[in-house]
């Protein structure tokens, strides 16, 4: 298996420390707010890297942790952490505030049908560790105190580490790019960041240390529960292509500074959403909530999408190529699975002959042409063109124009369940869960219920020569939007 390595900026084997096993640190979600589409396509890139992992046959603890402490891309205004800010403007306690969220990020991701990791661990949970991290850098001679905060003293370790090489960025870089954050003025260089924070009088998140009472820096948490559930190494760590600098930056340098060498043998960045060509998020207030999709809520979409259609439409793009968003391009995403759909629910339909028609092509080769795909650093929309081309030997056999036998066939079905429902993680049985997952899906099994008793209703009046009823039924399905085809078996329908 093939991964691109953003830290070599290549192409690499995939080669895990122990065999057998995998451990995977993915940065999750800073939960002071809704989770937006930015938020869905790590999620569901690092859900597709997880699934395959686990296909291949890996043992994976997957680490996905919850930031809800130190956050330190401080709002302009008042510098105050995002969480706080939040619970002191609603008046509530910062966990409420960070409950309330996660609650809602959970949601979203289980309507995404994105498998839970193994350890979702929070940063306000782990305070003793990391104020211990801080102490072994300090130790090692890498930071320095200042005024009850400590920070990293970059300059100092970038005479014994290389710094900047996940990024490209050299300090000069840095110095141009830094931006003026409360403490600057304790700093050695501004480009020195905190590894723990002395807390203002106000501040209402904060902690005991050996430096101060204050809080830990945003880049800490994931230096230190990486290194706690995963190793001082470990195979793979993921995120967002916003967090390459300087968050994951300043984690490479922590952890060398702590451990004497690296942790992350494999780095892995997804690319950005755009709208318009910028980046989608919260800081450039143009982004959509997962929820506001599901119901259609937002003056850039034209109508509600469900959750498997927002995941094809990131699965239907490369990870590390940037996808521009538009309702335009939602809707064609939405016929592509909706026809995907369709293939998948024919495919269960076909029953097997003795033989397999020589026209048939291979049938083992589309097997082969997912997983070639798949080993090419996770090429989603490589596997969903085998999967539509393999549509075309379907319909075939579907028209009785060809014939399969029961190997064939099992295998077919095996590959497509393998493929697009295990691995791609879509949901292809008319069962999208919205986030009201268990009310959905009686509704939906209601309303196919109603529909296939209306068109059971027509095929007795077809086969009593009632004209006037079995035209009045599909005229008026047909007029509601329905697409009725009459088979030699019965119908099939769709909307």
């Amino acid at each position: 298996m093939l991964i691109y390595n953003t830290l070599t900026r290549q192409k690499e084997y995939f080669k895990p420390i122990h065999e057998g096993h995998v451990g995977m640190y993915v940065c999750g979600p800073t939960v002071y707010g809704d989770a937006h589409l930015g938020h869905a396509r790590p999620a569901i890139t690092f859900d597709l890297l997880f699934r395959y992992l686990q296909f291949l046959g890996y043992k994976v603890r997957y680490v996905r942790n919850i930031t809800d402490v130190g956050h330190l891309e401080h709002d302009a205004d008042q510098g105050e952490d995002k969480i706080a800010k939040k619970a002191r403007l609603e008046q509530l306690e910062p966990m409420e505030v960070v409950q309330f969220y996660t609650n809602r990020y959970h949601h979203d991701m289980e309507a995404l049908n994105v498998l839970p990791p193994s350890i979702e661990p929070h940063a306000s949970g782990h305070i003793i560790e990391q104020i211990a991290f801080v102490q072994r850098i300090l130790d090692h001679g890498y930071a320095y105190v200042a005024n009850g905060s400590v920070y990293m003293d970059v300059e100092k370790f970038a005479k014994d580490f290389p710094y900047g090489k996940l990024s490209g960025r050299n300090l000069q870089d840095i110095v141009t790019e830094t931006r003026e954050l409360d403490g600057q003025e304790e700093k050695k260089h501004s480009y020195d960041f905190a590894l723990w924070k002395k807390a203002a009088p106000e501040h209402i998140m904060h902690w005991p240390s050996p430096w101060s009472e204050g809080f830990p820096g945003w880049h800490m948490e994931c230096s230190t529960m990486g290194t706690k559930y995963l190793g001082e190494e470990f195979d793979i760590h993921g995120g967002g292509m916003d967090l390459m600098f300087p968050h994951h930056e300043a984690e490479i340098a922590q952890s060398c500074a702590a451990l004497g060498h690296d942790s992350v043998h494999y780095w892995m960045h997804n690319n950005m959403i755009t709208i318009a060509g910028k980046k989608m998020g919260k800081s450039y207030n143009n982004f959509i909530t997962l929820e506001q999709f599901f119901k259609g809520e937002h003056p850039l979409l034209t109508k509600p999408f469900s959750p498997m259609t927002i995941r094809f439409f990131i699965l239907m793009a490369h990870y590390r190529s940037t996808v521009d968003f538009s309702s335009e391009a939602l809707e064609a995403a939405e016929k592509g699975f909706n026809r995907l759909q369709e293939t998948f629910a024919r495919l269960q339909k076909l029953q097997p002959d003795n033989k397999t028609s020589n026209e048939i092509e291979d049938i083992k080769s589309l097997r082969s042409k997912c997983q070639e795909a798949m080993d090419d650093d996770l090429n989603s929309p490589i596997v969903l063109q085998a999967l539509f081309d393999s549509a075309r030997v379907i319909n075939t056999i579907h028209d009785k124009k060809a014939s399969i036998s029961s190997e064939d066939l099992e295998e077919l079905k095996k590959t497509w369940k393998d493929f697009a429902i295990d691995i791609l993680g879509l949901r292809l049985d008319n069962d999208d869960m919205s986030t009201d997952n268990a009310q959905s899906a009686a509704k939906q099994q209601a309303y196919n219920g109603a529909v296939d008793l209306l068109l059971d209703i027509r095929l007795d009046a077809k086969r009593n020569k009632d004209w006037a009823t079995s035209d009045k039924i599909r005229n008026n399905l047909t007029a509601l939007g329905f697409q009725i085809k009459d088979t030699k078996d019965g119908y099939e329908w769709s909307l």
